[in-house]
């Protein structure tokens, strides 16, 4: 018997012509508007920074370690080292603490964990990615830091470890979804030729799937950096708001996103020089999450793995 097939109309076929033909331009859109606001925001820092180094010198904000540009007078110093300092200790704490557990996490999830276990599990330790910044903050504030005052009485009510800690503890899921994404592409074929061999499942795990992932583990070890480089609610709640220019995690520090809401929100004058000075941390911050960026895609492409 002959097969009844759809009959595909004149009228159907030129919509289906001009759908495809609209479709490229509005996905070009949407593609162009993302690269327009990224140049309107660079634009907006570089012009706004540019009138605040008409007046101090790009070296003396380099170089100075005093940062007190909302004293008046002469005692106003423009050196941004004491954030960049804070920013770093504080980034420093975040990946010691959530390195080995993020990447110890996908491990797991990808070469251990039954298919049962993992479908429970990624999910509840994804759900850290979803509590709001300022919960973090205030948990920092209540509980770690009153932790950490037990063990050792001479810490600071607002402190770098205690910031650095729970800005760890966000960061995780990141790194740990990231990087078990990246260890489950690698071909069963691989793991299967070392198991032939000999190797043990952790021999398996370290020699031959991290290996061979470690572009995506790469990426998901920067993106969770930048993510604690650019944390605010939490620093600006448990780490204070001292321009300190300490290594001591132990003591209050201010870091670049805290300085911004810190004069964000407060009575400085439009286009005087201490508002300017959001500007010129803000251009801070873009150059240093945008070199990090470019060291990454160095190391992602000398390290990526291409399979069939």
């Amino acid at each position: 018997m002959r097969e009844n097939k759809p009959k595909v109309t004149f009228k159907k076929r030129k919509s289906f012509l001009s759908s495809d033909r609209m479709m490229p331009i509005f996905l070009s859109l949407f593609a162009g508007l993302s690269v327009i606001t990224t140049v309107g925001i660079v634009m907006i820092l570089i012009t706004e920074s540019y009138d605040f180094f008409k007046v101090v010198p790009l070296f003396d904000f380099l170089t100075g370690t005093q940062w007190t540009p909302l004293f008046a007078g002469d005692q106003q110093s423009f050196g941004i080292l004491p954030l960049i300092v804070g920013t770093f200790l504080i980034t420093a704490i975040a990946i010691t603490v959530a390195l080995p557990l993020g990447l110890g996490s996908a491990i797991y999830l990808s070469e251990y964990a039954p298919q049962k276990v993992r479908q429970i599990v990624k999910p509840i330790l994804e759900i850290l990615a979803g509590i709001p910044t300022i919960v973090y903050g205030f948990f920092a504030l209540t509980f770690v830091t009153p932790l950490i005052k037990t063990l050792i009485p001479e810490t600071d009510l607002f402190n770098a470890l205690s910031a650095g800690i729970v800005v760890g503890i966000m960061i995780i899921p990141m790194i740990s979804s990231l990087s078990e994404d990246a260890m489950m592409a690698v071909p069963r074929s691989l793991r299967d030729a070392g198991y032939a061999l000999g190797s043990t499942k952790l021999e398996v795990a370290m020699k031959i799937v991290v290996p061979a992932s470690l572009s995506g583990i790469v990426s998901s070890f920067v993106l969770g950096i930048s993510r604690a480089v650019g944390e605010t609610m939490i620093v600006s709640l448990a780490a204070g708001a001292l321009p300190n220019m300490s290594f001591n995690p132990l003591e209050s520090v201010q870091t670049l996103t805290a300085y911004i809401v810190s004069v964000s929100s407060g009575d400085t004058t439009y286009g005087s020089i201490p508002y300017l000075t959001i500007y010129s941390v803000g251009i801070t911050l873009f150059v240093i999450t945008l070199v990090m960026n470019i060291i990454a895609g160095i190391i992602s492409r000398k390290f990526r793995e291409e399979y069939q």
